[in-house]
């Protein structure tokens, strides 16, 4: 007698339906950029790319607050209640996520708090008190999700999640949904890791739109919560982040995210912070795009597998831009060939 084999997804959540994506879509239409596809040509990439393949770039770094968060931000926003309002949000971030709350909670003249960890780039601390929201400095990213916790609790203020939330993942899959109607077929898609929000919900477009396409989850060598919890079979923590894509650096992933990568996900691709140089200089060499360490991660994910995709229609997601220059100067001393 035989017996079907086990669910391998059994008890891991559902991504969100085709009707969820297309009705945050719809809340979304005229409240944030449409940003441009783009295929990439040039004598740097096309020496670099795999044989034969096209690679498109989706430049979500130019979306409000200079990051892929202000869609899920918004979407959350729109779901608070008149009382949340009254009182407030909070979020936890090293920079995106909390650019992007600044700039959603200025826009709906809400009151926003941010909690970031000391060693955020200044210039996005700098940022968030220009956008009008307070910022509380802690001595680490885990310090800073207890602090926004002991927040909400405190002063009634909305917790707004990173990452662990429907709404991130919703306002993901509509960036995810509105690559593939720029760009028709593919045969794979690359995404950075940080939280898991982001690759989540890219993802759960594309396997609803275009099954046939592969999603690569990437994510660098010091922040790998990701690879680590794949291999785990649950959700783990690290002691501590070290890679320069610090907008990347989540110190633990969490159930609904890492349940929703781990179904839909066809891999995970590990890089180093030279890898992620490499692609910022090629970015900006090639195609005059000045990113942050974490917006040139899936490209530098797409290099690592070159010998895998030749000939292939390549989606590559540019989810970010918020960098200072002496960074951003640093990156390119790095990665420049020498």
């Amino acid at each position: 007698m035989t017996f079907p084999a086990a669910d391998p997804f059994a008890g891991l959540p559902q991504p969100p339906s085709v009707e969820a994506i297309q009705e945050a879509r719809r809340q979304l239409a005229g409240r944030v950029r449409h940003t441009p596809s783009w295929e990439w040509q040039g004598l740097r990439i096309d020496a670099a790319k795999p044989e034969g393949a096209v690679v498109h770039l989706k430049l979500e770094l130019l979306q409000h607050a200079g990051s892929f968060k202000t869609r899920g931000v918004l979407l959350a926003m729109q779901r608070l209640t008149d009382a949340q309002r009254q009182a407030g949000v909070v979020a936890v971030s090293g920079g995106n996520h909390a650019m992007a709350v600044s700039w959603a909670a200025r826009s709906a003249g809400v009151s926003a708090k941010v909690v970031m960890p000391q060693t955020a780039n200044p210039t996005r601390v700098a940022a968030c008190r220009t956008l009008g929201a307070e910022v509380v400095l802690v001595e680490h990213v885990a310090a800073a999700f207890d602090e926004a916790k002991a927040i909400e609790a405190r002063d009634g203020r909305a917790y707004l999640p990173p990452f662990e939330s429907e709404e991130m993942a919703l306002g993901a899959s509509t960036l995810g949904m509105e690559f593939l109607i720029q760009t028709g077929q593919l045969d794979a898609l690359f995404v950075a890791i940080g939280g898991g929000g982001l690759a989540a919900g890219v993802a759960s477009a594309v396997k609803h739109f275009q099954p046939r396409c592969k999603v690569y989850g990437v994510e660098p060598e010091g922040a790998d919560t990701m690879h680590r919890s794949f291999a785990a079979g649950e959700p783990q923590r690290i002691d501590a982040v070290r890679t320069i894509a610090d907008s990347l650096g989540s110190p633990t992933a969490m159930p609904y995210t890492y349940g929703l990568c781990r179904r839909l996900l066809d891999g995970l691709v590990r890089i180093d912070d030279a890898a992620i140089c490499r692609a910022m200089w090629l970015l900006f060499a090639d195609g005059k795009l000045a990113v942050e360490p974490g917006g040139a991660a899936a490209l530098a994910g797409m290099l690592q597998l070159r010998d895998q995709l030749a000939g292939k229609r390549i989606g590559v997601l540019v989810c970010g831009s918020n960098v200072d220059h002496r960074t951003f100067a640093q990156c390119m001393e790095r990665g420049a060939p020498a």
